[in-house]
């Protein structure tokens, strides 16, 4: 035997014999036999490196140690989930889902509670693999995730696709890797989900090797080459990925509750911690009629489980003042320990919060974590309630600049409406330099809040007159790091503008909003003078959002601020804008309805905002164009009810 077909051979044998022990849990031959296989590949590598194959295990334990992590920019926009917490929240999510799809079919899956991961392979070969980040950007590690012994370095086809998943710590290797630690003298991890991600921004990949953290594939993020959820998982498992067998199919909430409730009772057996249940329309055609909203997928939904609680005692309250203005109460606690890690504060969230639980100092109280994160009051304990205790005194002053408070009347929050407070400022300062946002390297709290405490900055145009001497000026700033935040503040004058509207806290526009607005109007002075009108037609902003740029532009401080920005070189354009003016569609709002044969959902989509069209999950008055594929069904009888132009595919292709 050549050796090259040694090499073939053993990599292939060693690769069957990983996933009968570490994907299939049955093992068929001795550690011992994989290990004297193992070396003798290796052997012959070491002597032929230029035979080396991609799928080679011996990739799985080198001992690369990277100097630190890459950003890498998703192809495709990874989405957060919808959270729910009750049957009734679920329910209304099914009854959102039938008011566009007649009949949905739904696909219950299990929501595995550990770390995002996108995974990038070309030709079959893995590429990229990035953890999820903002959805937009994330961070690159590949080489990580390549000392996965579950995750398939080549897939059975060679094919392009981006697929999603999450990778977690089993439960038997997160007890060993905690005793282990505990022999060692270091902290335990504080659970399993901490675990992966703590492993999984290890520099040293022997580190990640050894702790034996596996992964479960579940969605296609790239445009699917299947029908629905259930082909597509199906396919992931042909191609050699895993998946999560514990998932139904349900057509009504009655089947889906009888799904959440009997995952319920078997959650504490798993070998895998698990937070929820993940409920999607089954149907991608269906999915892709459903849209987005600027956060979430409007198919799908995660229903978490409910939290861990524990008892304890209010001590005091704070009020602290956010970039909006927002005056948010947190209260200090007898520290106690929550879902295995110990809390000492908790949201109190605003003052209808506090006055509708009626939450008073000294009272003692369950606490719990929404969303198993932040923990926040439950209830409190009457029965224990002391009879001199009395009601919470709500400020009336801001606690940072005196300026009274506000409680707006379709607002829950009390708010701070002084645009010189310093804490908004500060604040705002904070955010505008965070990664989402102009991405600042060096700008954190603590220089921030120096620069803003000696003056030496007042708003955000000021960062941009800073020189290396004015930074100088700042404790523990020694002259390289003065050098280097100064270049890093110079270097953020080139960031696409979506960043910079973002970084405006603009209120009700995040990161995803700010991304849209750049892509639609390519220039930050066309949004500024953009009406309500024209920025609620827009896909997933709506009249509420509209109405708060709008204002904020309109302020004299904020155009006061956009000329010294301006002045400074920063820069107001969208980098990936194409003017499209003149183009065919401009400004035309178009829905894609039906089954589309000679183009796909996202492909019809690119054509048809190239052309300068809004394209739109539904359709309403403001539709211009319905563009009907094959079984069309409610939205085309809409459109024919309103009167909107439709075309067929072909229409489309044809122009």
């Amino acid at each position: 035997m050549n050796v090259e077909l040694q090499i073939k051979t053993l990599t292939e044998q060693l690769n069957q014999y990983a996933k009968e022990y570490y994907t299939l849990d049955n093992p068929s031959v001795e550690d011992a036999e994989y290990d004297r296989l193992y070396r003798e590949l290796a052997k012959l590598e070491s002597e032929n490196p230029n035979l080396i194959r991609a799928d080679s295990p011996t990739h799985r334990t080198g001992d690369v140690v990277l100097s630190g992590f890459e950003k890498y920019t998703h192809e495709y926009q990874l989405y957060s989930l919808q959270d729910a917490f009750s049957r009734e929240e679920v329910e209304a999510f099914d009854a959102r889902v039938r008011k566009e799809i007649a009949a949905p079919e739904y696909i219950c899956e299990l929501k595995i509670d550990g770390l995002s991961l996108s995974l990038v392979y070309v030709n079959g070969v893995l590429q990229t693999a990035a953890t999820r980040g903002d959805g937009s950007i994330g961070e690159n590690i590949t080489e990580q995730v390549k000392r996965i012994k579950d995750v398939p370095l080549v897939l059975s086809e060679p094919i392009d696709i981006v697929v999603r998943g999450e990778a977690y710590l089993p439960r038997k290797n997160f007890q060993k890797l905690n005793a282990a630690r505990e022999e060692e003298g270091l902290p335990s991890f504080a659970n399993p989900r901490n675990a992966a991600a703590g492993t999984l921004r290890q520099l040293d990949t022997k580190v990640v090797a050894k702790r034996g953290l596996a992964t479960f594939l579940y969605q296609e993020a790239s445009p699917a080459t299947n029908a629905t959820q259930a082909e597509v998982l199906t396919y992931f498992e042909k191609l050699g990925l895993v998946v999560n067998d514990q998932r139904v199919f349900a057509t009504n909430m009655t089947e889906i509750w009888d799904f959440i409730q009997k995952v319920a009772t078997m959650r504490d057996d798993l070998a895998y911690d698990i937070d929820g249940v993940v409920i999607k329309v089954n149907d991608l055609s269906q999915q892709d009629e459903l849209g987005f909203t600027v956060k979430f997928p409007k198919w799908a939904i995660a229903y978490k489980f409910p939290a861990e609680l524990a008892e304890t005692e209010i001590l005091s309250v704070d009020w602290t003042v956010g970039r909006t203005g927002v005056v948010t109460p947190t209260a200090n606690m007898t520290p106690v320990l929550l879902a295995q890690t110990t809390v000492a504060r908790a949201t109190l969230h605003n003052v209808d919060y506090i006055q509708e639980k009626d939450i008073r100092l000294g009272d003692k109280v369950i606490i719990y974590k929404a969303g198993d994160i932040i923990p926040a009051v439950q209830r409190v304990l009457f029965e224990k309630r002391s009879a001199s205790s009395e009601a919470l005194e709500i400020p009336s002053e801001c606690p940072e600049c005196a300026s009274e408070l506000v409680h707006f009347e379709d607002e829950v929050a009390l708010r701070c409406v002084n645009p010189l407070c310093p804490a908004q400022i500060r604040e705002g300062l904070i955010h505008f330099a965070s990664r989402g946002a102009m991405n600042i390297t060096g700008l954190g709290v603590s220089v921030v809040s120096q620069l803003f405490e000696k003056k030496i900055i007042t708003d955000i145009a000021d960062l941009y007159k800073l020189t290396v001497a004015d930074l100088l000026q700042l404790d523990k700033v020694q002259e390289k790091s003065a050098e280097k935040l100064y270049f890093s503040i110079q270097t953020s004058k080139e960031n696409s503008v979506e960043k910079l509207i973002f970084g405006l806290s603009i209120r009700h526009v995040g990161s995803k909003a700010a991304m849209i607005l750049a892509e639609y109007f390519g220039d930050l002075d066309r949004l500024a003078r953009a009406s309500e009108a024209e920025i609620a037609a827009i896909a997933s902003m709506g009249d509420v959002i509209a109405k708060s740029i709008v204002s904020y532009f309109k302020q004299a401080g904020t155009q006061q601020l956009l000329t010294e920005l301006k002045i400074a070189g920063l820069n107001f354009t969208y980098l990936g804008y194409v003017a499209q003016s003149d183009a065919l569609l401009s400004g035309k709002t178009v829905v894609l309805t039906g089954k589309l044969t000679s183009l796909t959902r996202s492909e019809a989509k690119e054509k048809l905002e190239r052309l300068g069209a809004n394209v739109a999950g539904s359709v309403s008055k403001k539709t211009a164009i319905v563009v009907a594929g094959v079984d069309a069904g409610s939205k085309l009888e809409k459109a024919q009810e309103l009167g909107i132009e439709i075309w067929s595919e072909e229409d489309l292709i044809n122009l």
